[in-house]
């Protein structure tokens, strides 16, 4: 689990089709200090309703991520597991 920034949101016109419906976020991780940027931002998908801006805690759990889509062969690993107060 790592917390990130919400930088902004995907659109795409063609994807898999374990992504249909779901809303994709790009996410900037960040160090634990929480100022400091690690390393690329990552596309996650979100079922919490986070907006750009807002600090999120998120998952790299390719097994919650394909239980949360229920499909097995999903190319998806990154989710939102929660927003920050």
């Amino acid at each position: 689990m790592q917390v990130g920034t919400v930088v902004g949101t995907a659109t795409s016109t063609v994807k898999h089709a374990s992504m249909e419906g779901w809303k994709l976020l790009v996410v900037q991780p960040m160090l634990a200090g929480g100022t400091t940027p690690d390393g690329d931002p990552v596309l996650v998908v979100d079922a919490l309703g986070a907006g750009t801006g807002q600090e999120v805690m998120i998952s790299s759990d390719g097994k919650g991520t394909r239980e949360l889509l229920g499909v097995e062969a999903t190319p998806v690993r990154w989710s939102v597991v929660g927003i920050k107060d």
